[in-house]
């Protein structure tokens, strides 16, 4: 049964903890797929799981090079996989350069910014974060696992 958790977040900060609470409830294997506008909040969203889950590297989003992989300090994740399809033209992009290899791995977190854009190789069981600008600072989060 999927459960929905709502939030509202005032700064930056409050969306970067509530991905460092999300990551504490997960155990690898799992797809997060997140959905906002521009400057929504979705790669604050990603520092914070990869904070919780031991990344030493500065994360950004890879909108050039769509997919980054991070080395994690967490015992059952070992890699965290930041993927960003805004600029690709469909799933086949993402398949082409081997995330395939990452969505079947158990010890990674796939965490895709603008998922809409490759929902046909999304799992059922895709842990959907929305995040929408209520205003200039103001962001509402629904969290659906």
């Amino acid at each position: 049964m999927k459960s929905e958790q709502k939030y509202l977040s005032q700064k930056p900060e409050d969306t970067f903890v509530l991905g460092e609470k999300l990551a504490t409830s997960l155990n690898g294997g799992e797809v997060v797929a997140l959905y906002g506008n521009l400057g929504a909040g979705k790669t604050a969203f990603v520092q914070g799981l990869a904070l919780a889950l031991g990344v030493k590297n500065k994360v950004n989003s890879p909108t050039f090079n769509i997919m980054k992989a991070y080395k994690t300090k967490h015992q059952k994740i070992k890699q965290l996989c930041h993927i960003d399809a805004y600029r690709l033209s469909g799933f086949q992009d993402l398949l082409d350069i081997g995330v395939q290899d990452y969505l079947e791995d158990k010890n990674a977190l796939v965490v895709i910014e603008w998922a809409d854009k490759i929902k046909e190789i999304l799992p059922k069981n895709v842990i959907k974060v929305s995040i929408k600008s209520v205003n200039e600072f103001v962001r509402e989060i629904n969290i659906s696992l």
